[in-house]
């Protein structure tokens, strides 16, 4: 572990180097960002501002839902994001060769190399309606000291289905397709299950389970009995943690190098 956090050390430096020389781009892609975040959270207001429930959640909570996905999205866009769009350019382009023979495991060189500093600054937005709306609905402390845990949960089990998606590249090899679908995915799981339909909840819920990475915790962040879908993302991400072991071994024996 000491020596990954070593390596890990040394892709923010590179990247802190890497954002420091390309200083428009970095301010733009923090506009970028907040403009995203802003928008969603005014669409839900401006809802809001029309009716008095969204299926059964009011105002506050579903704020609070839409503020723990753009927390978790917060960190998905600074510490892995960018190494998926990467991922298809080293592919194509053959430099995958020299990651696979670095001595570390192949999935952390590949998808925990590329740090973005410049979505560091955003979190704070996130969080702030993060905490100004949990206190609207008076969480307690246990909810108040599970949240971060249960983003990092959430945010685990997004990783591991991006990474299934994304082993599709070894064998179509121009990764662009793959990574719209990949953010398709992501805006699935930007909402609560109850909107869903039933057919779909279920599709979305068990077979592929984007809404248990935010419903899952923050259901059970309001009701320490309605517990099930937390416990359905436990082992959507035991499952799906050894499907993509698998299926990343099948995809290297796959590969074949650019370079060659």
């Amino acid at each position: 572990m000491k020596h990954y956090l070593q390596v890990y050390q040394k892709f923010v430096s590179t990247a802190f180097t890497q954002a420091s020389s390309f200083r428009i781009s970095f301010f733009l892609v923090i506009l970028m960002d907040l403009f995203f975040y802003f928008s969603t959270l005014a669409s839900v207001i401006f809802i809001y501002d029309h009716v008095e429930y969204i299926g059964v959640w009011q105002k506050s909570q579903l704020m609070f839902f839409i503020s723990f996905m753009l927390t978790l999205d917060w960190l998905h866009m600074t510490l892995f994001s960018e190494s998926f769009w990467m991922m298809g350019e080293h592919i194509r382009t053959g430099s995958l060769d020299f990651i696979l023979l670095r001595p570390i495991h192949s999935i952390f060189s590949v998808f925990f190399r590329h740090f973005r500093p410049a979505t560091m600054v955003n979190g704070l937005v996130a969080i702030f309606f993060l905490i100004k709306y949990g206190l609207a609905l008076n969480l307690s402390p246990l909810s108040w000291a599970l949240t971060p845990f249960l983003i990092i949960l959430g945010l685990t089990l997004l990783l591991i289905i991006e990474i299934i998606i994304s082993i599709a590249m070894f064998w179509i090899v121009e990764g662009l397709g793959v990574n719209f679908l990949r953010m398709q995915i992501q805006h699935l799981s930007r909402w609560p299950d109850f909107i869903y339909a039933s057919l779909t909840r279920k599709v979305l819920t068990i077979f592929l389970p984007v809404l248990l990475i935010g419903s899952g915790p923050v259901r059970f962040l309001y009701d320490y009995k309605d517990y099930k879908l937390l416990i359905g993302l436990i082992i959507a991400i035991i499952i799906s943690w050894k499907l993509m072991l698998i299926l990343w071994n099948v995809g290297l024996k796959k590969y074949d190098s650019a370079s060659s």
